[in-house]
């Protein structure tokens, strides 16, 4: 199956707000996503809550420690 992901603006803004460290662990969990969305080094997971709450499968990516990733497919 093929993702489509857009990052929305509050997405970058909040990106370059960040250490550079955590820009660098952003980068590599990206590199690996693009390839295999659940990738098990990610630790993808659902979260059903918003999923239930918006109707859509809402998943998040453990970036590194409390940093994750949440993810909304596009239609």
């Amino acid at each position: 199956m093929n993702y489509r992901y857009r990052a929305v603006e509050r997405f970058w803004t909040s990106f370059y707000r960040l250490p550079p460290g955590q820009k660098e662990a952003a980068r590599k969990a990206w590199k690996i996503f693009k390839e295999s969305p659940f990738d098990p080094r990610l630790g993808t997971h659902r979260i059903h809550r918003l999923s239930a709450h918006f109707g859509r499968t809402i998943c998040a990516v453990m970036i590194e420690g409390d940093f994750a990733l949440h993810l909304l497919p596009g239609r």
